[in-house]
């Protein structure tokens, strides 16, 4: 027997149950994995509240790292032993062991810890994609970046700035702005404080930027919108502060034929080799220093509501990180 966590009902983190488990042997084509770190995101919250659907009982954790400990039958891309890290479906990282397809899995570099890796695979492969694949920035432009201290921002601003652009981020305090600043952010607007809109246009003088990474959802929605230059891109690729509204294509051409796009990671590493890019990709940048993972806060596994009330009240900054 082993533990994990599980819902038996969508709600508050309170649902969220240390209980023990069996996990059996791996079948064709499937590893099963020891977990010596687990990553949060705010996916897991879309889950556990009901917003995104899973059949009940449920678990939750879309990444993790370890070692592998056995591998089923016709496996040949690992074997016992092997240092792995991944964000993959079904949920269900927040466990100590699990068996899971290796199709979704990848080695994980010597000179990574795991708790980098299970920091950095969810939120360092959506940058990669946000980055180089949904908008490719250029050297030379000017973007804008909500969230800018959080997880996936703080790699967006690194990773941009490596690419030559100008960053601009929203936060959420002083103190946020400071990390996000000392982290290639060239401009920080304090949401709380300063219309961000408005900031983003003197900034870039008037013109707005070509592309809004939007992770916020409806708070931010319409300000993105009104950030952005003629033909420029809405990324909308979280929901931090609830779903968007519906959206009206009228809004996208009346501010000069804008693009809006809601991507997923899972869309982009749906196959072996984008996978494998994707997450080469990330290590490379990470270990040539351009990229540093911030992993600002660890928690107990069977603590992890105290680490989702965290996430949901904005209090945390760049990644967590669960220990089994």
């Amino acid at each position: 027997m082993t533990k994990a966590i599980r819902i038996e009902q969508v709600g508050g983190p309170e649902v969220m149950q240390w209980v023990d488990v069996e996990v059996g042997a791996p079948g064709p084509g499937e590893i099963r994995v020891k977990h010596h770190a687990v990553g949060l995101n705010y996916i897991d919250v879309y889950f556990r509240t009901g917003l995104y659907q899973q059949p009940l009982p449920g678990a939750l954790g879309m990444e993790a790292a370890g070692v592998v400990e056995a591998v089923g039958p016709d496996v040949t891309l690992f074997q016992p032993g092997d240092r792995v890290a991944y964000a993959a479906r079904p949920p269900g990282a927040y466990c100590q062991e699990r068996v899971m397809a290796a199709a979704g899995v990848v080695k994980l570099p010597d000179a990574l810890s795991f708790e980098q890796g299970a920091a950095m695979m969810l939120q360092g492969m959506t940058a990669q994609y946000l980055l180089r694949r949904t908008y490719p920035v250029k050297a030379g432009q000017t973007i804008l970046v909500h969230a800018a201290a959080g997880g996936v921002g703080l790699i967006l601003c690194q990773w941009a700035k490596a690419l030559g652009a100008t960053v601009i981020g929203t936060v959420g305090s002083e103190a946020k702005a400071e990390l996000a600043r000392a982290h290639g952010c060239d401009h920080t607007i304090v949401y709380t404080h300063e219309n961000f809109t408005q900031r983003v246009r003197e900034l870039t003088g008037g013109a707005g930027v070509p592309v809004v990474y939007d992770s916020i959802g409806n708070d931010t929605y319409i300000g993105s919108l009104d950030a952005l230059a003629p033909l420029g891109m809405m990324v909308s690729y979280g929901n931090a502060s609830g779903p968007l509204p519906p959206i009206e294509s009228s809004a996208l051409a009346s501010r000069g034929s804008l693009f809006f796009t809601r991507p997923t990671l899972f869309s982009y590493i749906a196959q072996r080799a984008d996978l494998e890019r994707t997450a080469q990709e990330l290590f490379d940048v990470v270990l040539s220093g351009q990229v540093k993972i911030e992993v600002n806060q660890t928690y107990a596994l069977q603590d992890v509501a105290d680490a989702h009330r965290a996430l949901e009240s904005r209090t945390t900054t760049g990644s967590t990180v669960l220990l089994p």
